[in-house]
């Protein structure tokens, strides 16, 4: 005990005398102009290095930039996303160590790369990162051709599980979870495991008949064969001019009416009938990866069209809203 005494005094001593004498320096020693700047730098540098450090290894800032999670989430709204949840990202866009034990569980509000973004090469890649994270995500350099900034990381919930086959349905998810034999309308297995209400929908069902109509019409005109169009489909597509969406507000189901037209015209193109099979058996999340879906569902670009996610890319789970003021909130109980 004396030694450990005698060691906490010595200890103190020297660093009550070390501040003493950097004081004493501060006192006696010339401020300039250029020695303030550089003091100032020199504090912005190393406040910026445990920032990024911070938004690498433990907790990163997130600024939802589309609204495919509306409600739960809003354009704007500012998150705090745990970096620790399914492993350690050894740097932005780089290899996970540490992941056993850390998998993505079924509803969880995840954010990823995003698998359709066009890289402008990794140093440009990681760059952006760091100053994204290093600004407390005020600056995005990472910018589309058109200005907009690219969305270089998604955040959606995990619907579609290791095992889980997933089909759609004018719109309406249908789960084939593991181990299981037949699908379910997500509303129901929802309900029947207690998860997350987020998931929506906003568009009225009566209008598919004319989206699929406008779909197959398509394939008419692709395949040559307009004059071939019958007029019941030519009808149907005509509701489309009087109802609220005269535009394609499924891609999905659009691209599913038109698939299966055109493998219809050419039985024989194997590629086409595979194409129409998949919208027809759905999508199967292999092990090891998971099916991200946004929860405004009619307005989402998600796993419906780039397909199952490898975990090893999801980037962070997301925990909570820190902005706006209004809204802050945990995002615990949304997952």
């Amino acid at each position: 005990m004396e030694r450990l005494l005698s060691f906490l005094e010595r200890s103190t001593e020297r660093r009550l005398t070390r501040r003493r004498q950097e004081k004493e320096y501060e006192k006696n020693r010339k401020h300039t102009v250029l020695g303030e700047i550089w003091s100032w730098v020199d504090a912005l540098i190393f406040a910026i290095f445990w920032v990024i450090i911070i938004n690498q290894y433990l907790f990163q800032l997130f600024v939802i930039p589309s609204p495919s999670m509306v409600a739960t989430l809003n354009v704007g709204d500012r998150v705090i996303v745990n970096k620790d949840s399914y492993g350690v990202e050894l740097y932005p866009v780089g290899k996970k160590v540490l992941t056993d034990g850390r998998r993505v569980e079924r509803d969880q509000i995840i954010t990823f790369y995003n698998p359709e973004y066009d890289s402008k090469g990794p140093v440009f890649d990681i760059l952006s990162q760091i100053i994204y994270m290093g600004t407390l995500t005020l600056v995005n350099i990472d910018r589309n051709d058109d200005g907009t900034p690219a969305e270089r990381l998604y955040v959606k919930r995990a619907v579609g599980m290791g095992g889980d086959t997933i089909r759609f349905d004018r719109g309406n998810v249908l789960i084939e979870p593991s181990g299981t034999d037949g699908f379910q309308k997500e509303e129901d297995f929802r309900a029947e495991n207690s998860l997350a209400s987020g998931p929506h929908r906003s568009v009225e069902s009566e209008y598919y008949p004319a989206l699929e109509s406008y779909g197959a019409l398509m394939a008419y005109q692709e395949a040559g064969l307009e004059q071939y169009a019958p007029s019941y489909e030519i009808n149907e597509y005509m509701k489309l001019q009087s109802s609220p969406y005269t535009y394609i507000f499924d891609r999905y189901a659009y691209e599913e009416a038109r698939t299966k037209a055109l493998s219809s015209f050419n039985p024989s193109d194997m590629a086409l009938r595979s194409d129409a099979s998949r919208y027809q058996n759905g999508i199967y999340v292999p092990e090891g990866y998971v099916l991200p879906l946004g929860d405004n569902r009619d307005n989402s670009r998600d796993g419906r069209y780039f397909g199952p996610v490898e975990e090893s890319r999801v980037n962070g789970r997301v925990v909570g809203r820190f902005w706006p003021l209004s809204a802050v909130s945990s995002l615990m109980d949304n997952q």
